[in-house]
């Protein structure tokens, strides 16, 4: 999951360290870390998100992905992803468009900076 400047501000807010969920790679894109396959955040006892009042916008905009061939879609993978109607994933969509354009611009300035 690719973190915003926003995202990290706020889990760190939560007392978080930042090198505790968050990871970047060769781009200057900051990603959230996983753990054994799951988010650093996922309890695996409980089967939910620790930080979920405050998890990242991409999570929560989530299973409405960008796929570079198709465009806006509902990740396959996702079970509840058939539950959505037509209106959230469109309006989930602007969300992940929008995104997707401040973490380019937030990672672009990390690669020049």
């Amino acid at each position: 999951m690719l973190l915003s400047n926003a995202d990290v501000r706020r889990l760190e807010r939560k007392g978080y360290a930042k090198e505790f969920f968050a990871g970047s790679d060769s781009q200057g894109y900051l990603t959230l870390r996983n753990v054994e396959g799951n988010c650093v955040f996922f309890d695996a006892e409980k089967l939910r998100c620790r930080v979920r009042s405050f998890r990242p916008l991409g999570c929560r905009v989530y299973p409405v992905i960008l796929d570079e061939a198709e465009g806006i879609v509902v990740d396959a993978i996702c079970p509840a992803g058939s539950t959505l109607t037509e209106k959230q994933k469109a309006r989930r969509g602007k969300k992940v468009l929008k995104l997707l354009e401040t973490i380019d611009a937030e990672a672009e300035k990390r690669r020049l900076g």
